[in-house]
């Protein structure tokens, strides 16, 4: 074999390495990252939810009262806890930022009260008790602000608050002076109010349309009031509804949230990888 021969023989091999050794280089290299899936803007969403309400009442106030010479309340006025369900739709601004209007039904609370009077003070003689039942339910209606903390294996936690109106109603309203035998009662009686809340809470994406909705919020629905009392003869001496003065609630509920929106895919372009 000739030296040209040789030189080609060479020239052949080598080229062969390079390219095999390119080949096996680029299959050392890790594949391309998959086009990134992220929401684009926002969209709208239908919400409802259930829950338990755990109810209370600053104060209880009545035109007698001040005709009674000193009354006092027997421990904190009260109710017991009720049913609460509710719905709304929503507005996602952005991952940061949703918006949604709520109503919601209240179902009927049970109250406890109790206090003694003093017809003729300071002589330090209790002269009686008012024994007060009744129930209290209310019709909800919220535009509320929640702001997204990120998104964690699913889950989202959020803060938020809402204003709205209450339309508190007090039923069957009755007091009782056991000593004295005296029964009275009101018809029942309905008032709007200025209500807020605030909002803390998690959703936790099942799919890309539906979230499980888990919340707690605290909510003030403003003052109610009972129609007017009167004796079982029928007859009163001064109009006196009782008055329930700044009614609070801590509530919890568990929700769902279905999502209208997709999220998006942008297209990037394929990497381009050199040997």
């Amino acid at each position: 074999m000739t030296s040209a021969s040789n030189a080609k023989l060479a020239i052949a091999v080598i080229a062969g390495l390079a390219v095999t050794g390119s080949a096996h280089a680029a299959d050392l290299l890790p594949p391309p990252p998959e086009p990134p899936a992220i929401h684009v803007g926002g969209g709208w969403y239908l919400r409802g939810y259930i829950g338990m309400t755990n109810q209370d009442v600053d104060e209880l106030e009545n035109a007698l009262f001040a005709t009674a010479g000193a009354v006092e309340f027997i421990g904190d006025p009260g109710f017991d806890s009720a049913p609460m369900a509710g719905g709304g739709i929503g507005y996602k601004v952005n991952d940061w930022l949703r918006v949604d209007g709520t109503v919601e039904y209240r179902g009927k609370a049970t109250l406890h009260a109790l206090d003694r009077f003093d017809n003729a003070p300071p002589d330090g003689v209790w002269d009686g008790t008012n024994e007060y039942g009744g129930t209290k339910s209310e019709w909800l209606l919220l535009a509320n602000a929640y702001f997204d903390l990120g998104t964690w294996h699913g889950m989202t936690p959020y803060v938020g608050a809402g204003v709205g109106a209450s339309r508190n109603t007090i039923s069957n309203f009755t007091d009782v002076n056991v000593p004295g035998g005296g029964v009275a009662y009101a018809e029942d009686d309905s008032k709007w109010d200025f209500a807020w809340a605030l909002h803390a809470g998690f959703g936790f994406e099942v799919t890309e349309q539906l979230t499980l909705d888990f919340g707690y919020r605290y909510t003030h629905l403003g003052d109610a009031q009972s129609g007017d009392i009167i004796t079982y003869t029928g007859t009163n001496a001064v109009v006196n509804p009782m008055i329930f003065k700044d009614l609070t609630s801590h509530d919890v509920h568990l929700g769902l949230r279905w999502n209208f929106y997709q999220p998006k895919v942008i297209d990037l372009p394929a990497p381009v990888y050199k040997p």
